[in-house]
């Protein structure tokens, strides 16, 4: 499973890396940047989290 990131759709608004921390950074402004795009075993549910709280759909999981 990989987790993808459209930067351009980002707002910066943070939602996505409160449900997964371990796989996705803030930058200073408050962007998303995924660590790894390969989701590692047992974190599944954190991406798919981490997906749904995107208020812009700028995360995506392709399996």
């Amino acid at each position: 499973m990989k987790l993808l990131l459209d930067s351009t759709r980002c707002q910066g608004y943070g939602l996505c890396q409160e449900p997964a921390p371990e796989l996705i950074d803030l930058d200073e402004w408050g962007y998303a940047q995924v660590r790894a795009t390969d989701v590692p075993h047992g974190d599944e549910d954190a991406a798919e989290a981490a997906v749904a709280a995107c208020p812009n759909s700028a995360l995506r999981l392709v399996k």
